[in-house]
């Protein structure tokens, strides 16, 4: 009977590993999965794994996290760009995405065992650290506005307030009742991907990344940070909805 049951366990991980590459084949193969925008791009290809990791444990994360982790290597040489060599290494492009898997399923765990009351206050606290944020930054950006400043770059963090607000909102109102831990594993997942590559890319190409996009070389933590904030927040909060919906609904079947 254990062997039966172990069998049964060992197909559903290895159907799940297979059902969310193919979704990580279809999203790295297509404009879908990494979204230019200006000199970088946007991704969702972290949904795959951080979903497998929370419903399957973190073997099944690291497996998709790979499958990423192989298709942003891909991407950079089917699409190259002054920065693509950059990810050729996989110290920049798979090992953050693995250990997506990792600290998904573990913050899952973490604050499944915590409870709801310390998972809601964790969450409130991230929400309004990023509010705080995002406010400050963009009142700084109107009163030092100056004619050569890109109205783009004060509009979108105005754009980022509010979808800010609106998302929070909608957690509250239709995930209250649902599980709060998924929430916030799918942020911290999300924060793995975007802190991890971009530290690596500091760490091993700083200032070679910024020269290539354009940006101060002397200012390289700055501009680096900077497009961490820009893309971590979209890339957060797209995760944050579209994990918990498939979570909860798979959960319940």
């Amino acid at each position: 009977m254990l062997k039966t049951n172990t069998k049964k366990v060992s197909v559903r991980k290895l159907t799940i590993v297979g059902v969310l590459a193919a979704i990580s084949a279809l999203l790295g193969l297509t404009p879908l999965g990494f979204i230019p925008v200006g000199p970088v791009k946007y991704t969702i290809m972290h949904i795959p794994v951080i979903i497998g990791a929370i419903i399957e444990g973190p073997i099944v994360g690291i497996l998709v996290g790979l499958m990423f982790g192989i298709f942003s290597i891909i991407n950079a040489v089917i699409n190259f760009t002054p920065i693509s060599p950059i990810f050729f290494n996989p110290l920049v492009s798979v090992l953050p995405r693995v250990l997506i898997g990792i600290t998904a399923y573990y913050s899952y765990v973490l604050f499944k065992r915590m409870g709801r009351k310390a998972s809601i206050t964790t969450l409130v606290v991230i929400w309004t650290s990023t509010l705080v944020y995002l406010s400050k930054t963009f009142i700084t950006q109107i009163i030092s506005y100056e004619a050569g400043m890109s109205i783009w770059q004060v509009s979108f963090r105005g754009v980022l307030i509010l979808v800010t607000l609106l998302v929070g909102f909608y957690s509250y109102k239709r995930l209250k009742d649902h599980a709060i831990e998924v929430v916030i594993a799918a942020a911290i997942g999300t924060l793995t991907n975007t802190i991890g590559v971009l530290f690596m890319i500091y760490k091993l190409y700083g200032e070679t990344f910024v020269e290539k996009i354009g940006g101060n070389t002397d200012l390289v933590g700055k501009v680096i940070l900077g497009i961490g904030l820009t893309n971590g927040i979209p890339e957060t909060i797209i995760a944050m909805l579209i994990v918990t919906s498939v979570v909860v609904a798979l959960k319940k079947q």
